[in-house]
This record gives C-alpha cells, sequence and structure tokens, in this order.
C-alpha cells in the first residue's frame, strides 16, 4: 500500500510537471483515452505560455523530473517504435546537463573510493568542468617520475545508485499496470523497456565498466590513425571514480574554431562518419553517444572519443547483415538485400522474398535519384526498419541502437560538410569489411572456425557418452519396479481429476435438470 501511494505521488508530480511545461498540450484529447481527456484539457490550461518547441518542452520537463527521467528520455529516444519517429528525434538533442554536486563531496568520494587520501592520489584536483545526471567531471594533475600529467576524473553523483533504483521500481510498477490495463502497452512490452533501460543504467553506474569500454575501443582502434580514444588510468579507477588521459582539443560543434585552427571540416566528416562504420562493423562495438560534446579534435587533427557510458554491441550475424544491406543499396542489388533479410531469419519465410524485395526497391531507388546532400543512411534505415514491420520483423534492439546512433553520427558529419555524399563516404568501409569477411579469405576462415567448432564437438564426445550412461542407469532404476511419481505430481494429478470430475458431474446435473424441465412440459 506505501509502494502505491508513493508510487501515485510520483506520477502525480511527473504529470504536474510535464502540464506546466506544454508536453502534454502536445497530446491531442481525441487520440487519448476517454477517461484521460479533461485531464489534458486541464494541463493546456496550466502549461505555460511560453513553453516554445516541442524539443525545448522536453527537455525543459526531463531536466526538472531529474536524471531518472533525463536518462528515461535518452532511452526512448532510441525506441521510435514506442514513442513515434517525431518524438524520437526531439528526444535525440536532449542533454544532461546537472548542477555540480560540490567538490567536498566530491573529493571525499574519490578519497573513499581509491581508500588513499586524495593528496596521495593526485598533486591538484579542481573543480568541475562538467556535470550531467550520472557523474560530474574534474581535472586534476598526477606526479609520475617523467613529471607532472593532466587527467580528467570522473565522479559518480553520491546516492544516485539508490535514486535511480527507487525510480526504476516505480516505472516497473507502472509498466506493469499499463501492460494488464492496455493491449497496446502489452504490444510495445513496456515491461521490457524498463528492464533495458535499468541494465543499461545500471552498467553507466559503475565506472569500472566505463573503463572497460574505453579500453576496448582503444585496443579496437590502435591502428586508426585519424581516430584517437584517451587512455584509463587503471590505478586510480574504481566503481565511483574513472581517470583517464586529459585531453585538450576544440569540440566538434564549435565549427568556427576548427576553421581558425586550421582544420579541414570536409575531411572531419568523413573521418567522423568512417570511424564510426568501422567500429560498428569492423568491430562490433561502438560508442553509442557519439553527440559533438563527446567528439574532440586534437592538435594532431585526429578525432578524439570520450564518454564510453553508452556502448553498443553487435554481432557477426548483424555485422554481416548491416554490410550486405548498406551495399546492396550502394549496388542497387535489392533482390539480395531481401535475401539477406531472410538468410538472418529476421523476416519470417512464409512471406515471399520478392514481395519483399519490391517493398525495398520503393525506398531505394527515389534514393539514388537525389543528390548527395539529400541522401540519408538514417533515414534509409529508419524505412528499412518500417517496412520490415509490415512483413513481421521483429524489433531488433541492437539495430534500433544503432539506427538511433546513426541519425547522431549523421547529424554531425552533415553540419561539417553539408554536401557529404553519404554513399561514397560508406564504400570503403563497407567494401573493406565485405572482402575481409564475405570474400575468400573470410570463406576460409569461416570454415577454419568451423572445423575448430567440430574439432571442440569431438573432444566432448566421451563425456557426452559417460552423462548419457549416466541418465540410462538413472531411468533404468526409477522404472525398475513401475514408474515412480514425486507426492507433489501425485498431489497436483489428483487436484487436476478432481477439478475434472467436480465440473463434468456439474454438466451431467444441467444435463438432468433440463431434460426434468422438458418432461413436466
Amino acid at each position: 500500500m506505501i509502494l502505491l501511494v508513493a508510487d501515485f505521488a510520483r506520477l502525480v508530480r511527473a504529470g504536474y510537471v510535464l502540464a506546466r511545461e506544454g508536453v502534454l498540450s502536445l497530446v491531442s484529447p481525441t487520440a487519448a483515452p476517454p477517461p484521460a481527456r479533461p485531464l489534458l484539457r486541464i494541463a493546456r490550461l496550466i502549461a505555460r505560455p511560453d513553453a516554445g518547441t516541442r524539443a525545448a518542452r522536453l527537455s525543459a520537463a526531463l531536466g526538472r523530473l531529474g536524471p531518472s527521467y533525463i536518462k528515461l528520455g535518452q532511452f526512448l529516444a532510441t525506441r521510435p517504435d514506442v514513442v513515434g519517429a517525431s518524438v524520437a528525434r526531439d528526444l535525440e538533442v536532449l542533454q544532461d546537463r546537472m548542477p555540480p554536486f560540490g567538490q567536498e563531496v566530491a573529493e571525499k568520494t574519490v578519497a573513499d573510493t581509491l581508500d588513499r587520501p586524495l593528496s596521495e592520489a593526485f598533486s591538484y584536483f579542481g573543480p568541475a568542468v562538467a556535470a550531467a545526471s550520472i557523474a560530474e567531471v574534474h581535472q586534476a594533475h598526477v606526479r609520475d617520475p617523467e613529471g607532472t600529467r593532466l587527467v580528467a576524473v570522473k565522479v559518480l553523483r553520491p546516492d544516485i545508485t539508490q535514486r535511480f533504483t527507487s525510480d526504476m521500481a516505480s516505472f516497473r510498477r507502472v509498466a506493469a499496470f499499463a501492460e494488464k490495463m492496455f493491449p497496446e502497452a502489452r504490444r510495445l512490452r513496456l515491461e521490457a523497456v524498463v528492464d533495458t533501460l535499468a541494465r543499461s543504467v545500471t552498467m553507466e553506474m559503475d565506472l569500472r565498466l566505463e573503463a572497460a569500454a574505453y579500453a576496448e575501443l582503444k585496443e579496437n582502434t590502435q591502428a586508426d590513425v585519424e581516430t584517437y580514444v584517451p587512455s584509463v588510468d587503471w590505478d586510480r579507477s574504481g566503481r565511483e571514480v574513472l581517470t583517464t588521459e586529459w585531453i585538450d582539443g576544440i569540440k566538434l560543434s564549435d565549427r568556427a574554431a576548427l576553421e581558425a585552427a586550421g582544420h579541414d571540416t570536409k575531411a572531419l566528416a568523413r573521418i567522423v562518419m568512417q570511424s564510426f562504420l568501422r567500429q560498428a562493423m569492423r568491430d562490433g562495438f561502438f560508442h553509442a553517444d557519439m553527440h559533438p560534446g563527446n567528439l574532440f579534435v586534437d592538435a594532431q587533427g585526429r578525432l578524439v572519443v570520450v564518454d564510453c557510458g553508452i556502448m553498443g554491441r553487435l554481432g557477426l550475424a548483424e555485422r554481416r547483415f548491416l554490410a550486405e544491406i548498406l551495399y546492396g543499396f550502394i549496388t542497387r542489388n535489392w533482390r539480395r538485400t531481401a535475401q539477406v533479410h531472410f538468410d538472418a531469419g529476421y523476416v519470417p519465410m512464409h512471406h515471399s522474398v520478392e514481395d519483399f524485395s519490391l517493398a525495398i526497391r520503393a525506398i531505394g531507388e527515389p534514393i539514388h535519384s537525389r543528390s548527395a546532400e539529400q541522401i540519408s543512411m538514417a533515414k534509409l534505415l529508419s524505412l528499412l526498419l518500417e517496412v520490415t514491420a509490415l512483413f513481421d520483423m521483429k524489433t531488433r534492439p541492437e539495430l534500433l541502437l544503432l539506427q538511433k546512433t546513426m541519425v547522431v553520427v549523421e547529424g554531425v558529419a552533415r553540419s561539417l560538410d553539408p554536401q557529404l555524399n553519404m554513399w561514397t563516404t560508406a564504400a570503403p568501409v563497407v567494401e573493406d569489411w565485405i572482402a575481409r569477411n564475405l570474400g575468400p579469405v573470410g570463406r576460409l576462415q569461416e570454415a577454419g572456425a568451423g572445423l575448430g567448432e567440430v574439432g571442440h564437438f569431438v573432444s566432448d564426445v566421451p563425456g557426452l557418452l559417460t552423462r548419457a550412461g549416466r541418465v540410462v542407469t538413472q531411468l533404468d532404476e526409477a522404472t525398475r519396479d513401475g514408474l515412480k511419481l514425486s507426492p507433489s505430481t501425485l498431489e497436483g494429478i489428483g487436484q487436476a481429476e478432481a477439478r475434472r470430475a467436480f465440473w463434468g458431474n456439474a454438466a451431467l446435473w444441467v444435463i438432468a435438470v433440463a431434460l426434468l424441465l422438458l418432461a413436466l412440459k
């Protein structure tokens, strides 16, 4: 009962904030269930007159509601199937800028996490230079035998774990209630949406996992001369503290500063796009939050990627799917592009490949008749997922995250070079991946991996036979004097038979009474 009251109070507060910031005014009363229509009319009365655009309203409302709602908004930007494509686009620009939580608190958190005085870990620990919903970042100095080096120290917000845990529990209960009451909520699997968000946030709040993501991304891109990932200082990192090398660079959003420093913005646009595609296709591990605030250009002209709290991962099947889709659209091979969906198991086999090929052609042909600046791979993936829904293709979370990231990356690249030809830029990366993985060399490697699996199976055969022998022995012992059932099984069978007998007898009595009434007539 107490939990229900607390959830109700949170919902009332959230509803008031959404109404006050004008978010609920965007919902048409005719599109809402009849019981909610009076509430929407009231919401319009209390909305601020200067609420601004829809994106501004969403940003202001979620910012007032706090970190959990900001993360919920950012997560829903990856789920256009839940909130709609237009709302998802507005949520993509949501920034989680928050006020710092205090120098003394940050210093105590660092000392407690590293289990040593702050002065032993850092010769200087400055004030916060950036603050977000999960953590804030400080600049610090580390004195080594080689000299003094600058580092960035990310510190988790105090009590953030408890707050997120409480809010996620409320979200789960609300989602469960919605699924019980509304068929559309069941179709959208709102409980699964909240569970996915909870797992993502839980990983993001353990900075050791972010440190590991930094290390994996750096290892994957070590040979990429145009990309750089900061190194992790593992000795000064823990669950609530992450220390990386400090990056002196220009934010990719500051085009004037980039041009003043002599950087080629067109080359940077190409680097951004190709770097993302290499991460996604070559490595299967990509930075899923590549907005301009997380991208810098250093003095060498390299693209520097920071903040690895949100990462995406694609298996080999998904990477093959992505490569063949992009290559199919580049070469206008619609039949092959359609077949890829069926080979991957994304579209049920009872559908026709030819019909699906026709639907894909309807998407692809208009693209090739447009100029370079009008072609959008992000829009292509969005239309593709929309069409596949007509052919019973189930939602693929990893592809939705890929689509959302591609939208952001494409926007960043276009801001640097509005005339960027996405297909020409993507072609070298796609063709290189196809040559390595789907060409003769890739087929030989795949065959070698298959032989390795066969070898593992052969080596496991003796163990499998031993376990099979034990199962046969146990089955023989259990059935030697007849098949024996456990007491709980017997009790369950008895209860089922009793229910069946009850309803059978009841039916007979009904028939008897009916016959008696007919006889009396």
